[in-house]
C-alpha cells in the first residue's frame, strides 16, 4: 500500500526521472582507426580464428595463387573484411557449393599472410619483413585499411633500409642453397633406387668392381643415410633423427614423382595414398615446399622436373 501511494504522489506532481548520461565517444584505436567501445578479445578467441584459417573448417572458397597454389577460406569472412573481395565472390561461379577467386602477381606465401590477417589481424614478424611491399599492394587493391596502415608503419620504422635489404638478399640466397641441396638429394634418391650406385641399389642390380665416379654430389651422403635407415631398430617417424630425415625425403619424393605406379623408390605409392588423407594444412605445407624446390631448380638453370620424368620411364 505504501508503495502504491508513493507512486501516485509522484505521478500527480509530474516528476520525470533523470535520464542516464549519453555514452562517451569511443576513443580506443588500432593504429589510428576508431573502434566501438572497448576490445576484450582474449587470446583464446584469436587462437580460434587462427585455427579456422589454418584448418579450413568448412571452407567454401578456393583462393588460387601463383604456380597452382590454393588457399582455403570462407566467403563470409573475406566479404566482410574486403569490399573488393565481396564483389569478386558475388560474381564468381559456384561449383559443388564452393566458389573460386584468383590472387596472382604476388608470391603464394604473401597471399597466405594477407588472408590470415583478414581472419585474426595477426602476422609473424618475419613474414611481415619479407612480404611488406606485397602486403601493402594487396591491402590497397582489396581495400583493407588496417593492414595498409600497419604496412606503412612497418616501412616507416625502417624495413626499407639498405642494411635490411642486404640481410634479405643474404637470407634468400642461403634459403635457395638449402632448397637446391634438398633437390639434389631427391635426384640422388631416384638414382640409387632406380640405377644403383657404387655398392648400393636395387636387388636386381649387377654391380661391377670398377665403376665410374657418381655424378650426383649428394649420393654418398644419401647412401649412408639409406644404409642406416635399412638397419636402424628405431625406424619409426619421430624415433631416430636420421630415420626421420629419411621418412621426410621419401614423402617429399612422392610429392614430386611423376608416376608412382612404376617408380622404384620405396613407399612412393604408399605416400601418394597418404596424401589423399592428409589435412588441408599439412597438404598445403608439403605443396609449398615442393613448389619452392622446383622454383629453386628453375632459377639455378637446370632441367625442370627432369628427374621425376626420368623415374617414370
Amino acid at each position: 500500500m505504501d508503495s502504491n501511494c508513493e507512486g501516485s504522489h509522484l505521478v500527480s506532481e509530474k516528476i520525470t526521472p533523470v535520464a542516464p548520461p549519453l555514452p562517451a565517444p569511443a576513443t580506443s584505436s588500432y593504429h589510428g582507426s576508431r573502434v566501438r567501445g572497448y576490445c576484450c578479445v582474449s587470446t583464446a578467441t584469436k587462437d580460434l580464428w587462427e585455427r579456422l584459417f589454418d584448418e579450413g573448417y568448412r571452407a567454401d572458397v578456393f583462393v588460387n595463387t601463383v604456380n597452382g597454389g590454393i588457399i582455403y577460406a570462407h566467403a563470409n569472412i573475406l566479404g566482410m573484411a574486403s569490399p573488393v573481395m565481396k564483389g569478386m565472390l558475388k560474381n564468381s561461379k559456384r561449383r559443388d557449393r564452393q566458389r573460386s577467386i584468383s590472387i596472382r602477381g604476388v608470391p603464394h606465401d604473401a597471399v597466405r599472410v594477407f588472408i590470415r590477417f583478414l581472419y585474426s589481424s595477426c602476422y609473424e614478424k618475419e613474414e611481415m619483413e619479407e612480404f611488406v611491399l606485397h602486403l601493402l599492394v594487396l591491402s590497397h587493391v582489396f581495400v583493407v585499411p588496417q593492414l595498409k596502415q600497419e604496412c606503412m608503419r612497418q616501412l616507416e620504422q625502417g624495413l626499407l633500409t639498405i642494411e635490411n635489404r642486404q640481410k634479405e638478399r643474404t637470407r634468400k640466397s642461403n634459403e635457395r642453397k638449402i632448397y637446391l641441396q634438398l633437390y639434389e638429394a631427391m635426384e640422388a634418391l631416384v638414382h640409387i633406387c632406380r640405377d644403383g650406385c657404387q655398392t648400393i641399389g636395387p636387388h636386381d642390380k649387377d654391380f661391377k668392381a670398377n665403376q665410374v665416379p657418381c655424378k650426383y654430389a649428394a649420393c654418398k651422403g644419401l647412401e649412408l643415410l639409406v644404409r642406416h635407415f635399412a638397419g636402424c631398430k628405431l625406424r619409426v617417424p619421430g624415433g631416430c633423427v636420421h630415420c626421420k630425415r629419411m621418412w621426410q625425403l621419401l614423402e617429399l619424393h612422392s610429392r614430386l614423382c611423376a608416376n608412382s605406379d612404376v617408380c622404384r623408390v620405396p613407399l612412393c605409392r604408399n605416400f601418394k595414398e597418404k596424401i589423399r588423407r592428409q589435412s588441408k594444412k599439412d597438404e598445403m605445407k608439403w605443396r609449398i615446399l615442393a613448389e619452392k624446390l622446383l622454383r629453386t631448380k628453375t632459377i639455378a638453370g637446370e632441367p625442370f622436373f627432369s628427374w621425376a620424368l626420368a623415374s617414370s620411364t
